[in-house]
């Protein structure tokens, strides 16, 4: 059906980059929005960012300022570029899409998860 791929996590020092990437493939009809959540041990799944296909968007407070979310709608691909990491920010991060895989079929998928790691 449909797969999402993610890629860019990592080990990261304090005050560091890193820049998450996501590719939507398989029976896509059309991509309403995408968006990276994240789950740290013994904590709920919490979004991150997230972005429609008209380029609106949404962060977490504790990210704001410091993350960007971008897409291409062309290549169904969703990017989180994370700047001046915290160690507060370790988790896996996952991939959603919302999407129509026919035009009348509405639903979502989610990736694996890539693990971000930040510390000294």
């Amino acid at each position: 059906q449909v797969q999402l791929v993610e890629s860019g996590g990592g080990l990261v020092q304090p005050g560091g980059s890193l820049r998450l990437s996501c590719a939507a493939s398989g029976s896509i009809f059309s991509i309403n929005a995408m968006g990276w959540y994240r789950q740290a041990p013994g904590k709920q799944r919490e979004l991150v960012a997230r972005i429609t296909s008209g380029g609106s968007t949404n962060y977490a407070d504790s990210v704001k300022g410091r993350f960007t979310i971008s897409r291409d709608n062309a290549k169904n691909t969703v990017n989180l570029q994370m700047n001046s990491l915290k160690p507060e920010d370790t988790a896996v991060y996952y991939c959603n899409a919302d999407l129509f895989e026919v035009a009348t079929r509405r639903t979502a998928y989610w990736g694996q998860g890539t693990q971000v790691t930040v510390s000294s």
